[in-house]
């Protein structure tokens, strides 16, 4: 064997050792179109967070691809995490949700499971308030009523089986109240009920009933924090979110009630890609237009990375499930 074919038998040995590898996959960067799935309706919170995220991204040059807006909000947001399921594997699509992920299959038989989809972040948690009418003194005498007279203080909230029924289930309990839960299709139609004084509260964000606050036709009795909520600007003419009360401040013994806006890719998609959105996510947190939507919606500034989301909803999941039981929801 001449000494060039010897060398040429060297290299091809050490080649055929070699493990073969690929470009580094934590480079991935989208190559299409990110769609951003919704799973509610135009114009409510989970839409609005979407759309924040597609203007700060866009505005801010923080990707090379543009991003569509889809809503799919049918079956309190099923609909949407349906999609999620059927393009598994597939990287540039985004479902935006809340706790309603792992919440709606345990309450009814549908078509996706929370393992059909893979987290990626909770950017924020909303806020829940309990809100009266004008001449509701405060929370104290709210539950007063409700205990006065068992079953004649109707309270309203947004669908069934969801996280207002859910809050106002936890709320009887911890007061020994009860109340008649009235569901709406939306929190805005129990903000507008409450403000006809149709119900004679709600528990809705504090988003949903702002401006009924703006006109005094509503007021917020407490938050279900504990803490109070930044101050910001003024919502009336004297109050702004800060002096609205803890719930524990006002007499109710419930300390503390929060829904997270999440956001999720279908199974299958690689670390990677994970990783990748993360970082996004990230950036849009720096940007102005997420700094107003926080102080426009009074939402808690609060984000969980890929493996923090995981394990909280793993934690929640449990804590939710021991509950839907004792209520009889529970039918997975």
């Amino acid at each position: 064997m001449t000494t060039r074919a010897a060398r040429l038998a060297v290299a091809a040995a050490l080649l055929a050792a070699a493990p073969f590898s690929t470009p580094a996959q934590a480079d991935w960067k989208p190559s299409k179109t990110i769609e951003f799935v919704v799973t509610g309706g135009p114009g409510g919170g989970t839409d609005q967070f979407a759309r924040t995220v597609q203007a700060a991204i866009t505005k801010n040059k923080l990707a090379d691809v543009s991003l569509v807006v889809v809503n799919k909000g049918g079956g309190s947001g099923a609909e949407g995490f349906i999609q999620g399921k059927m393009a598994a594997g597939e990287p540039h699509k985004l479902i935006f949700g809340t706790s309603n992920e792992w919440m709606l299959p345990m309450v009814a038989k549908l078509a996706f499971a929370p393992a059909d989809l893979k987290p990626v972040a909770a950017m924020a948690f909303d806020e829940f308030i309990l809100w009266g009418k004008p001449g509701t003194a405060n929370a104290a005498a709210l539950l007063a009523s409700a205990k006065a007279t068992p079953g004649d203080v109707k309270m309203g909230g947004s669908q069934s089986k969801d996280v207002d029924q859910l809050l106002t289930r936890l709320l009887e309990k911890a007061a020994s109240v009860k109340f008649i839960y009235v569901p709406f299709k939306s929190g805005n139609e129990a903000a507008v009920q409450l403000s006809g004084g149709h119900i004679d509260a709600n528990t809705n964000n504090p988003s949903e009933s702002v401006g009924q606050w703006k006109a005094g036709t509503v007021r917020p009795l407490c938050v279900f924090s504990p803490k109070r909520m930044a101050a910001g600007a003024k919502v009336t003419a004297t109050e702004g979110w800060g002096d609205v009360p803890t719930c524990r401040e006002a007499g109710v013994p419930l300390d503390e009630y929060r829904m997270p806006r999440t956001v999720f890719t279908p199974a299958r998609v690689p670390d990677e890609v994970t990783a990748y959105y993360v970082a996004l996510l990230e950036k849009v947190r720096a940007t102005p237009e997420w700094r107003d939507y926080i102080e426009r919606t009074a939402q808690t500034d609060r984000f969980l990375d890929a493996k923090a989301l995981a394990g909280f909803i793993t934690a929640d999941e449990a804590r939710m499930r021991t509950i839907f039981k004792d209520e009889g929801w529970l039918v997975n």
